[in-house]
């Protein structure tokens, strides 16, 4: 399973549907998380389209970084404080995931808001493997912190270009809820490497993001 991906919804990927839809056959990857920036509106329309099951997602900017939340059924703004995103996300019966925790090149949440939202019990698992992130130290950081304080782990490509879709990943048990979802993480296996290829320039038209 590939918790972190994006598609032409986010404004700064490329990937069409069509192209994910290839890519996705192509890697094998049987659930994929779609988490477009600060929208939802690309993964309610990709839920049937794809050769996987989709778990509609949203990596939302708050001011102190990037927050992801998973099962949503409504957008949650960009710029609200970061726990009030999270309550947001637990009030649709999402899971709150922190995306790349300690990598500084990917819009991360502050360390000392991370710990604050741990304390606080509005963080359900973070990412331990991010296709993106560069330094295998700091995916390293992120599995100690998450073995320090009892959080579920996750994996993803990160992918803003099709042909990345896969590069990182959870092997999981199946799950139905998300509550079923969240102890699968706690089952799970990263996989994965470091795949952060160029994302070539063409002209395309940024379909509306608006609910």
């Amino acid at each position: 399973m590939d918790f972190h991906s994006h598609t032409m919804w986010s404004g700064d990927s490329t990937t069409t549907p069509e192209e994910l839809r290839d890519c996705v056959a192509a890697s094998g990857i049987d659930v994929l998380c779609i988490t477009d920036h600060n929208a939802i509106k690309g993964a309610l329309e990709l839920v049937d389209e794809l050769p996987c099951r989709v778990v509609v997602g949203e990596e939302l900017k708050t001011h102190a970084g990037e927050i992801i939340g998973l099962f949503l059924e409504e957008r949650i703004p960009q710029g609200i404080p970061p726990a009030e995103a999270a309550q947001n996300i637990r009030e649709q019966g999402g899971i709150v995931y922190v995306p790349h925790p300690f990598d500084p090149m990917r819009n991360n949440l502050r360390s000392d808001v991370l710990d604050e939202l741990v304390a606080a019990d509005l963080v359900d698992g973070i990412e331990v493997l991010n296709g993106k992130t560069s330094l295998k130290s700091l995916n390293q950081k992120a599995v100690t912190y998450a073995n320090e304080h009892d959080l579920a782990i996750g994996a993803g490509s990160d992918a803003h270009v099709a042909e990345a879709i896969g590069a990182a990943y959870l092997e999981m048990p199946d799950f139905g809820s998300p509550d079923e979802f969240l102890d699968s993480m706690r089952q799970g296996r990263a996989v994965g490497h470091y795949y952060d290829p160029p994302r070539r320039w063409r002209p395309r038209i940024v379909p509306s993001t608006a609910d």
